[in-house]
């Protein structure tokens, strides 16, 4: 299930949204793609984290991965059961992946990627009928916010 949610940015400094975009700005600070997230439970910040591909050497370490990988070890347990995942760009294929294994139970992302996308774009990771887990899904929250932080870093590096 995938619902456009408002534009409304949120008023609480400590709010996983404010925190996913922290993250993506101090990724793009270090050269990294400007992409936060950040994984809940029970109203807590569980982990948080920006892209650090190029600063670890490793295609892996997407924002996604990086905060779930932290909330797996917080927890102590690979499924994040009841945790909920807020991303500042739609997730691609391998973070996907890596959700429905985390058994994340609802994701918000605030941009959808057309280009590299899995949720609504591309693949549609979700609605494939070998994915094992499906998190609620609730895209477009911030959305023009997160694309204007990706089209303004892109365009200075160009």
């Amino acid at each position: 299930m995938i619902c456009a949610m408002s534009e409304t940015p949120a008023d609480d400094v400590n709010s996983p949204w404010e925190r996913a975009f922290a993250e993506a700005r101090a990724a793009a600070a270090r050269g990294e793609a400007p992409i936060g997230a950040c994984v809940v439970k029970d109203g807590e910040i569980l982990a948080a984290a920006g892209n650090r591909t190029i600063e670890d050497h490793d295609p892996t370490a997407h924002a996604e991965v990086l905060a779930l990988r932290e909330a797996a070890r917080k927890l102590r347990d690979e499924r994040l059961i009841g945790c909920d995942l807020y991303v500042t760009l739609e997730p691609c294929a391998m973070c996907a992946g890596a959700i429905s294994f985390a058994r994340i139970r609802r994701l918000y992302f605030a941009a959808e990627d057309e280009k590299g996308g899995a949720v609504e774009n591309g693949p549609r990771f979700f609605a494939q009928k070998t994915c094992h887990h499906r998190p609620e899904v609730y895209g477009g929250i911030r959305a023009g916010e997160a694309a204007e932080l990706l089209r303004d870093f892109f365009k200075a590096r160009r």
